[in-house]
């Protein structure tokens, strides 16, 4: 089978597409046929050995996919051959075929195609895990968005409409700035320019004349935290989602005191491990969403496995929308 291999640390034009044994399921474990495969920032970190997670050279990069059962291994009960599956694995599924632990699956829901299955996992999960359990966004509340434009921006908008909170959507052009309206952001603004703090301020106004967003959701790290945080009202949760633009920010404590306000870290995957029963429960809801319409995931291109390297380019480089997948 083929597969996209991490021989060395570096960037993604050092991945190489190799042909590899097939794949043998062990106790508790399914072997998976892949459809489809979504790609992620983290994965670009992960091959450059600049993620959390370090696994051992060589791999296969990719963590969240959608596929067909091909076979199970000993003691798996409730999966057989031919079920379509979603699976969240720590990598390997830049492949044609992967094996998944049977307790990072879930079954397909009826009438979801395989790109969508494979574009839910990771965005929606760390969103919902960030704004539903973390911040815990009540309707009425005013969330602000850095990133917005990026899968777990998006993301975050969807599910802020869906609890009934204004959304202000915050990413560095026009186009971009389009497709957070299109996903529900009330209002949408563009931080590369030098008065965006003013333009967050105006927008809260209007919203029962808020003095500033009550949560703040930051993939994005670098010199727009501080920036974003002045912003902030009282007794504010800011969420640390991620540092996309390289820089990881070093916010002053005297502003936490001086707004009561709180920063909150949001890291899905742990989250996952050790609160599975929860995680589920927050799939189910977001699924739940997904088939009343309320969040619409947004796969803005699709690339064959051989131009996995430019997918991962393209994240690297922020020129992604939404949703990128593979599919092998």
């Amino acid at each position: 089978m083929k597969a996209i291999v991490c021989t060395n640390w570096g960037p993604p034009e050092s991945l190489t597409l190799q042909d590899l044994p097939e794949l043998l399921a062990g106790p508790n474990e399914v072997l998976i046929d892949v459809k489809a495969a979504g790609v992620n920032f983290p994965d670009v970190l992960i091959i450059q050995n600049k993620y959390q997670f370090k696994p051992n050279l060589p791999f296969t990069p990719g963590s969240e996919l959608a596929g067909v059962v091909r076979a199970v291994g000993e003691g798996v009960k409730h999966y057989k051959a031919g079920d379509k599956v979603i699976a969240f694995i720590g990598y390997g599924a830049f492949a044609e075929q992967v094996i998944a632990p049977v307790n990072m699956l879930m079954p397909m829901p009826s009438g979801m195609n395989f790109d969508v299955a494979a574009a839910i996992t990771l965005t929606y999960g760390t969103s919902h895990h960030a704004v539903v359990d973390r911040a815990q966004l009540r309707a009425g509340e005013v969330m602000l968005v850095l990133g917005a434009a990026g899968g777990v921006g998006l993301a975050a908008i969807e599910i802020g409409k869906a609890l009934g909170a204004h959304v202000i959507a915050c990413a560095s052009n026009t186009e971009k700035l389009s497709v957070c309206q299109e996903h529900g952001a009330d209002v949408c603004i563009d931080y590369s320019k030098d008065n965006w703090r003013d333009e967050v301020k105006q927008a809260c106004a209007q919203f029962d004349g808020k003095t500033g967003p009550d949560v703040i959701y930051d993939p994005v790290g670098g010199t727009y935290s501080e920036a974003a945080f002045r912003t902030i009202a009282w007794r504010g949760r800011y969420l640390v989602v991620g540092f996309a633009n390289g820089e990881i920010p070093k916010l002053p404590l005297n502003l936490m005191l001086l707004k009561g306000a709180s920063v909150v870290g949001v890291f899905w995957g742990e989250y996952a491990k050790r609160e599975p029963k929860a995680n589920l429960l927050g799939m189910q809801q977001l699924l739940g969403w997904l088939s009343e319409g309320k969040i619409r995931p947004h796969i803005s291109a699709r690339y064959a496995l051989s131009d996995t390297s430019l997918a991962l380019t393209a994240m690297a480089e922020r020129k992604v929308t939404g949703k990128v997948v593979i599919l092998p």
